[in-house]
């Protein structure tokens, strides 16, 4: 494993138990959060997308404060919806929050999750094609998206522009060098983890899964992982891929640990989520020793490059980076890590 960092879903409620009670308190917390995961060593802050719902929404902005905040950290999300992005604004916003942040985004994209409405991305203004799920759609606008972060021109100038322009065809701005082998694909199944390689993008694999095979969660995500970078190579594309896998882990070193965790011994859980058979992964709690030999059974943790913690960032800053930092000096060493 090379690279830990977490992954909060940015989370608020008015309820009194609530460290994160406002949509300001989250985004100003994910913003401290980053700054002590930084402090602590780990290398990836990230940030889940919901629309129509107390979540982080609108990721460029926060990822741009990270980014202002931070001098080493990889800034990203987990997922980006893109059935409701209008990929070139969105090329634009990533191109400006990466290069403020210094060519550090990571940034997950996908077909998306189910949302708290019915077809929230109509009232975006987008809809499918004739003959198009929504699923498509999402792939057809990141295929866009990638197409125009290769930075070439493809925009006939005005003769009469207010500005002189460079010659030949234009390009959208601010342009980021590099951030298009910086975007990954969030997958619940194996075809669309093949899709992605050939696409070219790196891979994203959380604790949700389609239940292709039957077998244990992390069983059935290690051979999508290893499907994924077999097409990866087939495809050519010249350059190492990265993996990230997400969990919930939390080491019990203390008492606030094995009241929050300490009941926390669930398996793998079978669901229906849009019609889909799901697999969703177990989560992790124990005291360090006990933990490091459950993690070394994890097939998919054993694949990935890059392991994101889920925080439960409505306990606010102090415990999430307590949380991290518990893992990062008690556990991570035994797996690997640096």
């Amino acid at each position: 494993m090379k690279k830990i960092g977490f992954l909060s879903f940015g989370h608020w409620s008015p309820s009194p138990h609530s460290a994160t009670r406002s949509a300001s308190d989250v985004l100003l917390q994910s913003i401290d959060l980053a700054v002590a995961a930084e402090a602590l060593g780990a290398d990836g802050a990230y940030f889940r997308v919901h629309h129509f719902a107390r979540q982080l929404a609108s990721p460029f902005p926060l990822l741009a404060a990270v980014g202002a905040r931070t001098r080493r950290i990889e800034i990203g999300t987990g997922v980006i919806d893109m059935r409701y992005e209008n990929p070139l604004y969105m090329a634009e916003d990533a191109g400006a929050a990466d290069l403020i942040a210094g060519g550090r985004l990571q940034l997950g994209i996908s077909r998306g999750s189910p949302e708290q409405v019915i077809e929230g991305w109509r009232h975006f203004g987008y809809a499918p094609a004739e003959g198009e799920s929504d699923a498509d759609m999402g792939r057809r606008h990141a295929e866009v998206f990638l197409d125009v972060l290769r930075g070439e021109g493809f925009a006939e100038p005005s003769p009469r522009p207010m500005f002189a322009n460079p010659p030949g065809l234009l390009r959208l701005e601010p342009h980021s060098e590099g951030l298009r082998e910086r975007i990954w694909w969030g997958s619940a199944s194996n075809a669309t983890a093949v899709w992605a390689a050939e696409m070219g993008m790196n891979l994203q694999s959380s604790t949700l899964k389609e239940d292709e095979t039957g077998e244990p969660f992390h069983v059935q995500q290690a051979k999508q992982i290893r499907a994924y970078r077999e097409a990866f190579a087939a495809a050519g594309h010249g350059r190492e891929p990265r993996v990230s896998v997400s969990r919930s882990i939390f080491a019990l070193v203390d008492d606030r640990d094995r009241a929050y965790f300490g009941r926390d011994r669930g398996g793998d859980q079978i669901g229906v989520i849009d019609n889909m058979r799901a697999i969703f992964g177990r989560s992790y709690a124990a005291e360090p020793d006990a933990l490091v030999e459950e993690l070394r059974a994890d097939e998919a943790i054993a694949e990935a490059d890059t392991l994101l913690l889920t925080v439960p960032n409505q306990l606010g800053v102090d415990y999430n980076a307590h949380v991290i930092e518990t893992i990062l000096t008690h556990v991570a060493p035994a797996l690997g890590w640096r």
